[in-house]
């Protein structure tokens, strides 16, 4: 079954498919317009390094084939083969990206998707639409990249200036370009005639993955098979209310979106605590203008006495009362089970964890636990600014369950940015994140400054507020009161802008807090605040 991926869902490829020989496979169309899909290979340095390994439509293949152009085949718009285990050295990183060729934005573009299939099968897919993008004509899809061993991440990230920008981002020389942009009918033909959607057969002898069937081989090169009805007009006509419905991997509340009002963790929005066992199917959500709820100690009509009100469908005992609360499980590193607890997936990503001492609550499988010691300086420093952190090591093979005080929980990943955030409200981190002590200008306040602590690198930070938080634009207009902010992007400038009073309330009029902060930054910059102060 294909894992679903999200824009910044990284994986081995080793826990993808044991294969090698890939297809990759890219979904995109607007009306009226003419995307150009390409594969960049880089370097240590991520540059283009190489112009051989810049495979698009007039170059289709590298020297050692690689990387292979196949073209619009099984409802894709372009697919390429990758060879991981046959790919030189120096290159590093696989990039594909989509470019719109003359006028136009991502913002118009459906549904599409980028997908990985092995052995004909498909393991992975990052699906995405135009909301997520405005004025965008170039986009970063997906990167193979080398990190020890391969690995894939969902990217969906765009360059306003086209393929000019994506050849100066990648160290390219843009007069390269011209020649391949003033040749689209080229390209046009090989992908428009219908028979091409029966190509696959053609690809990599699909008898082959067929004939092994035994279980231990990696499965061998294989496009995925065009399906019989009418598959062009699959990427050409996507049904808009299928994409629009979100895709639920488990059974929980939204982040963000507290539980409605006498809702079980688990149930369908809708769906009572009272309701009456038969009446809707398992698993569907129960439709709208459903009765209320049962007086607490009353039975539903229809119900039979001794059965305990809030059973599912399924009928009543122990394990239908605990269905709800059951692990949630998606596939990725960090999992939510409910806003107060967060599983971490040590067998995933092989690096360990630092998480606050007492923080964990259950954990499965072989993990070692260690202390994790700041050093003397580190002491010193977190003494002297109130940013010491009590940590502990997490490493091995297993599951770690973390809480504290039923505080929400929120997991942000990094990929080479920064956030700062106070260390009281710091529960987890991947280890391979870099933190210091930052000091915040100003003049407020006795000794002109306070603290926080910033985390950079590529990995995810855990962050515990009280309440559900709100995420606010940095405008030069914005203030927070200090003991109220969480965190904020780590570009934000920021500053002390009220002087320090004796007392709250000393006058009428006074807002009655003791600092507040003032932040500034380009387009992009955040600042989290909850609902309760410190």
């Amino acid at each position: 079954m294909a894992r679903e991926f999200q824009r910044g869902h990284k994986a081995k490829i080793s826990d993808l498919t044991p294969g090698t020989d890939l297809y990759v496979g890219v979904q995109i169309a607007a009306p009226g317009l003419t995307f150009d899909i390409s594969c960049f290979g880089l370097d240590a340095n991520e540059q283009l390094s190489d112009d051989r390994y810049f495979i698009f439509f007039n170059q289709p293949k590298s020297p050692e084939e690689s990387i292979q152009l196949l073209g619009a085949q099984a409802g894709d718009t372009e697919s390429f083969r990758v060879t991981l285990d046959r790919i030189p050295a120096n290159i590093h990183r696989l990039s594909f990206t989509a470019t719109i060729d003359g006028a136009g934005q991502m913002s118009n573009v459906g549904p599409g998707y980028i997908r990985i299939v092995a052995g004909g099968e498909e393991v992975v897919r990052y699906a995405f639409s135009g909301s997520e993008f405005t004025t965008e004509r170039a986009v970063m899809l997906g990167d193979f990249y080398l990190k020890d061993v391969w690995r894939f991440t969902a990217v969906g990230q765009g360059f306003d200036g086209g393929l000019d920008a994506l050849l100066k981002n990648f160290g390219g020389e843009v007069a390269e370009e011209q020649p391949a942009a003033q040749q689209p009918q080229g390209a046009v033909p090989s992908f428009a005639p219908p028979a091409q959607a029966s190509a696959p057969p053609a690809f990599g002898a699909p008898a082959a993955p067929q004939a092994p069937q035994v279980p231990q081989p990696a499965p061998s090169f294989g496009a995925p098979a065009a399906q019989a009805p009418a598959p062009a007009p699959a990427p050409q006509q996507p049904n808009p209310q299928m994409h629009a419905a979100p895709t639920i991997a488990a059974p929980m509340t939204p982040y963000g979106q507290p539980p409605q009002h006498g809702q079980v963790p688990g149930q369908a929005p809708g769906q009572m605590p009272g309701q009456v066992p038969g009446q809707v199917p398992p698993g569907a959500p129960s439709p709208y203008g459903q009765p209320a709820p049962s007086p607490y100690g009353q039975q539903p009509p229809g119900v039979p006495q001794g059965v305990p009100q809030g059973a599912p469908s399924t009928g009543a005992g122990l394990q239908a009362a605990l269905q709800p609360y059951r692990e949630t499980s998606t596939g990725q590193r960090w999992t939510p089970q409910n806003q107060q607890l967060m599983r971490v997936d040590l067998t995933m990503g092989g690096t360990p964890v630092l998480a606050r001492q007492g923080s964990m609550v259950m954990y499965q499988g072989k993990v070692d636990f260690g202390y994790k010691g700041a050093g003397f300086a580190g002491r010193i420093v977190g003494n002297a600014t109130g940013q010491e952190m009590q940590l502990m090591r997490c490493s091995g093979r297993g599951q770690v369950f973390l809480a504290e005080n039923g505080a929400h929980l929120h997991s942000i990943e990094l990929q080479g940015d920064g956030i700062c955030v106070s260390a009281e409200n710091v529960l987890a981190f991947d280890e391979s994140l870099q933190h210091e002590v930052r000091r915040i200008e100003g003049h407020g306040i006795p000794g002109g400054a306070l603290f926080t602590m910033q985390f950079q690198g590529t990995g995810t930070v855990v962050v515990k507020t009280h309440g559900v938080p709100v995420v606010l634009p940095v405008t030069p207009t914005t203030f927070a009161d200090c003991n109220a902010v969480v965190a904020w992007s780590s570009a934000s400038q920021v500053i002390l802008s009220s002087q320090v009073r004796l007392r709250r309330n000393a006058y009428p009029g006074h807002s009655g807090e003791t600092v507040n902060l003032q932040f500034r930054g380009a387009p992009g910059n955040f600042i989290v605040v909850q609902p309760y102060e410190v």
